[in-house]
């Protein structure tokens, strides 16, 4: 599920548990939209120096210069004509993705609009797959003709996916619109949009309306809050934990606070290890989640069908949010419309696919700028009085948490 800013009812969208690129994307939050996904159990980023505010970093533009990209493909380089690459992809006419729910930062739409763009057939394998998942397909699936042109990762899995020589490099037309801190420098990867961590209410269920983690300490919430996923293998849930840390006097330097935060909920019987479904928050088996912002539109109007009010909010005593980053697969078998789909999420037409999902495109500043986005849309994003004060975590933060999470986890909250 996603998060919005403090109590807000918005439309809902339950998506599944994927690793969210956990501290990589100041720039990022200048929209509402994955998270990236986590390493090793959660995500990590390329973010640049120490932690950076999220407000000013949507709005500026990224000043990487052009550099050369894949030399395999006929567009390889930023600001390149790529009429060659999209005449490369038809030929193509298919391209592997993999980890792409519906409901997920508006992906329907994504990928209907690049298929009616270009007439490529988009093939989604394992649609509520996980970060991990991702980097598994890649590796076993190398050398055959199923094996994903493009993923869809946290930081911390593009960056060791980088390391292990699975990524080629490419930048697409539109990276000098993009942060620094949104991309890798030799463009291995890149982010293209980001989400807010909320808490999501089944109002009905839950007896409520929690807006904040000090609330969902209230026993009468008793049996009725869970995680989107285990914190050392879902980027969704391994933010959660970190926005609790923010909560309870920890910060990008000490998610402690946030475990010890569920322990409690734990030992109180409060959380609960279910998975956060639309079927689950529609039967009242999961009445409160913590999920990303953008994962909530989706299933509004399923769960509006079956009478279910769904309020969300963000919790103004733990604001956090990172995004999810992208990058073509070395060898893949169509290399071309794998970097082509790069292009589309990363243009104005796919920044709109995202903002209709709830999701800030890593362009949002410029977009902004320019007069690009819609309204309507805007309206329904949280304002700059959530976005400034977000702040993402350095690589080394994230390493530590992960580290932290992995150690602790286990023996004191979920006892494996």
């Amino acid at each position: 599920m996603a998060a919005h800013m403090d109590e807000i009812a918005v439309p809902v969208t339950i998506g599944r548990r994927r690793f969210l690129l956990v501290g990589a994307a100041a720039a990022v939050l200048a929209a509402c939209g994955s998270s990236s996904k986590s390493a090793g159990t959660t995500e990590t980023t390329k973010a640049a120096g120490g932690a950076t505010t999220a407000g000013g970093a949507a709005t500026t533009a990224g000043s990487a210069t052009t550099a050369a990209g894949a030399a395999t493909t006929a567009a390889a380089s930023a600001g390149a004509d790529i009429s060659a690459l999209v005449a490369a992809a038809k030929k193509e006419g298919k391209v592997n993705l993999i980890a792409l729910p519906d409901d997920w930062a508006n992906y329907k739409g994504s990928l209907a609009g690049f298929k009616a763009k270009y007439g490529i057939t988009t093939d989604v394998a394992n649609p509520d797959g996980s970060s991990a998942d991702e980097i598994t397909a890649v590796k076993t699936l190398k050398g055959q003709k199923t094996q994903p042109d493009a993923i869809d990762v946290g930081p911390s899995f593009a960056l060791d996916a980088a390391k292990e020589g699975l990524l080629e490099k490419y930048k697409v037309s539109t990276w000098a619109d993009i942060p620094d801190n949104m991309k890798d420098a030799d463009g291995a990867w890149v982010g293209s949009y980001y989400g807010i961590m909320a808490i999501g209410t089944n109002v009905k269920a839950a007896g409520g309306t929690p807006a904040t983690f000090k609330d969902l300490t209230d026993t009468k919430y008793k049996g009725k809050v869970a995680l989107n996923g285990d914190p050392r293998k879902a980027g969704a849930a391994f933010a959660g934990v970190w926005a609790a840390a923010l909560a309870n006097g920890g910060s990008l330097d000490d998610i402690g606070p946030g475990i010890e935060y569920f322990a409690k909920l734990k030992k109180d019987g409060i959380l609960i290890p279910v998975d956060v479904t639309p079927a689950n928050i529609l039967n009242g088996q999961v009445a409160i989640a913590l999920d990303w912002t953008y994962n909530y539109p989706g299933v509004q109007a399923k769960l509006k069908e079956g009478g279910v009010d769904l309020t969300v909010s963000v919790p103004s005593d733990g604001v956090f949010g990172n995004f999810y980053a992208q990058a073509a697969i070395a060898g893949s078998p169509n290399p071309n419309a794998g970097k082509l789909w790069l292009e589309w999420l990363q243009s104005d037409e796919g920044a709109i696919e995202y903002l209709k999902g709830g999701a800030f495109p890593a362009r949002y500043g410029k977009l902004a700028a320019a007069g690009k986005v819609p309204a309507d849309l805007a309206a329904k994003l949280p304002g700059k009085d959530v976005t400034d004060k977000i702040k993402f975590p350095t690589a080394a933060q994230t390493d530590a948490a992960k580290a932290k999470i992995a150690s602790d986890w286990g023996p004191k909250v979920s006892g494996n």
